[in-house]
C-alpha cells in the first residue's frame, strides 16, 4: 500500500507505518533485523505503540493518523529497544527479587525503562516527540540502566502525565488484556529471539562508531552476558568435585560386579563418596579486610554447595608462607593470619599435604602471586577479587609472579564481582 493511498477511518494506516519502519532501518540499519521481525497487530486498545514478549507490536490507528512518518520511525525503534534489551525479563526480575507487585509499580519500571533507552534513540535522522520521557524530564543523569533509574525516581507530581504510558508486557513484563499471549499468532519463539538479538549485536560489534554508545554496551553484553559470579564459584566447585577420580575410592564392602568373571577372586568396587576441599585463602597484605570478610562467607557457601558436610572442608590462610590447615567448624572461628608477601605456591604445597588428601582445591586470592609450574594433583577452583586496571605484567622484585590477566591455564578461574565471568 502506497503512503500516499486513502485510509478509511478508524482502520490502521499500514503504508504510512511501514514507511516508517523503513525510514527507522535507514537511519538505524544495525536494528534491521530487529524492526523487521517485529509483527504489527492493529489494537483500538493500546495508547500508542507497545509489544508483547514474543515480538509483536500492537499498534493503535489514531495513533499512527496524527504522527509524522519521522516521529513514527522513533517509536519504532523505541519499541523494538525494549525487545532487544530484554525489559520485560528483567522487570520480572526485579519484581522477584525486589518484591515490586502491582501495576503502579510496573509503570515506574515501564517508565525507568524508557529513561534507559530514550537518552540515546532520537537524534541523527529520529525526530523526538514532545512527550517522550527521558531521564532529563525526571531530573536523572543519562547513560544508566533501568535498574539503576528504578532506584531514583518515585510516581509522584513530575511522573502524573505519565499514567497513559503504556509500552505493554515487553516493556515490563505485566501482561496485557489487549495482547494475544502465547499461544497467539505470529509469536515468535524463544530461539527466534536469541537469533535476532545475535545478529543486532554482531551487527553493531561489526561496524563499529555507527552505532550509540548504549547500544556498544549491549551489544558487548550479548555477547558476553554477565553472570552472578556466585553461581559461577558454586557450578565450577560442582563440576571439579564431580569429575573422574574426584571422590572416589575403591571398597570391599560391596565387590565389583567383575568378580563374577574370577571365581574365589573378590574384587573391590569403585563408588563415589563426598569430596574433601581444601580452601586457600590469600591473607598477603594486597588483600583488604573486606576481600577476607568475602573469603570467609565463600568458604560457608562452598560448605553448602557440598551438602552442608562441614567436616569435608578445610582452610588455610597464606601469604608468603602458608598457615596451619584447620577443619571448618564455623567462619567465626577459622584465623586468617598473614599481612606480608604473597606466594600461593606454598599454600597448594601445604594443602596437598594434608591428611586426608583433599580431592578440590579452592583458591582466593587477587592473583598478585607466583602460581606453581606444574598442574596440582587435583582439580583446582580459583576465585579471583578484581582489581581495577589489573596488575602489571613484570615486577623486577619479584619476575615469577603472574598477572591476574594470565591465570594458571590449568584452573578453572571465576572473577568475583558483582558481572564477573568464569573461564
Amino acid at each position: 500500500m502506497s503512503p500516499d493511498a486513502p485510509v478509511a477511518p478508524g482502520t490502521l494506516d499500514y503504508g504510512k507505518l511501514f514507511a516508517a519502519r523503513l525510514h527507522a532501518a535507514r537511519v538505524r540499519p544495525y536494528l534491521a533485523t530487529a524492526l523487521f521481525a517485529l509483527h504489527p497487530v492493529e489494537s483500538h486498545r493500546v495508547p500508542t505503540m507497545g509489544v508483547d514478549r514474543y515480538w509483536r507490536c500492537y499498534v493503535s490507528p489514531a495513533f499512527v493518523a496524527r504522527t509524522p512518518v519521522e516521529e513514527l520511525a522513533g517509536v519504532w525503534v523505541h519499541e523494538v529497544s525494549h525487545l532487544l534489551r530484554d525489559h520485560h525479563g528483567r522487570s520480572d526480575r526485579l519484581a522477584r527479587e525486589r518484591g515490586l507487585t502491582g501495576p503502579a509499580q510496573r509503570l515506574r519500571m515501564n517508565v525507568a525503562a524508557d529513561c534507559e533507552i530514550n537518552d540515546d534513540v532520537y537524534g541523527d535522522g529520529l525526530a523526538r516527540p514532545a512527550w517522550v520521557i527521558d531521564p532529563g524530564s525526571l531530573g536523572l543523569r543519562s547513560g544508566e540502566l533501568m535498574e539503576d533509574y528504578l532506584l531514583n525516581f518515585r510516581l509522584g507530581s513530575t511522573t502524573q502525565l505519565t499514567a497513559w504510558l503504556d509500552c505493554g508486557s515487553g516493556a515490563d513484563g505485566l501482561d496485557r488484556e489487549w495482547e494475544l499471549g502465547p499461544e497467539g499468532a505470529h509469536g515468535l519463539s524463544d530461539q527466534e529471539r536469541d537469533a535476532i538479538r545475535f545478529r543486532v549485536a554482531h551487527g553493531i560489534t561489526g561496524r563499529p562508531g555507527t552505532a550509540t554508545r548504549g547500544w556498544r554496551r549491549w551489544a558487548e553484553e550479548a555477547f558476553h552476558p554477565p553472570q552472578a559470579w556466585r553461581e559461577l564459584l558454586g557450578a565450577a566447585l560442582r563440576s571439579a568435585a564431580s569429575g573422574a577420580g574426584a571422590g572416589q575410592d575403591y571398597t570391599y564392602g560391596r565387590p565389583s560386579r567383575r568378580a563374577a568373571g574370577i571365581p574365589r577372586v573378590v574384587l573391590p568396587s569403585l563408588r563415589a563418596k563426598p569430596p574433601r576441599v581444601c580452601v586457600v585463602v590469600d591473607t598477603s597484605a594486597s588483600v583488604s579486610d573486606a576481600e577476607l570478610g568475602s573469603a570467609l562467607l565463600e568458604v560457608a557457601a562452598i560448605s553448602q554447595a557440598l551438602g552442608g558436610r562441614r567436616d569435608l572442608v578445610s582452610v588455610l590462610s597464606c601469604d608468603a608462607s602458608a598457615g596451619l590447615v584447620h577443619s571448618l567448624c564455623r567462619g567465626e572461628g577459622i584465623p586468617l593470619m598473614g599481612g606480608g608477601g604473597t606466594d600461593l605456591r606454598e599454600g597448594f604445597a601445604k594443602a596437598l599435604a594434608a591428611r586426608p588428601r583433599p580431592d578440590v582445591v579452592v583458591v582466593l586470592t587477587d592473583g598478585q602471586t607466583p602460581w606453581p609450574s606444574t598442574r596440582p594433583s587435583c582439580r583446582t577452583v580459583v576465585g579471583l577479587f578484581p582489581r581495577a586496571g589489573g596488575v602489571s605484567s613484570w615486577d623486577e622484585n619479584n619476575p615469577d609472579r603472574v598477572p591476574v590477566d594470565t591465570a594458571p591455564p590449568w584452573a578453572r578461574v571465576v572473577e568475583i564481582g558483582s558481572s564477573s565471568r568464569g573461564r
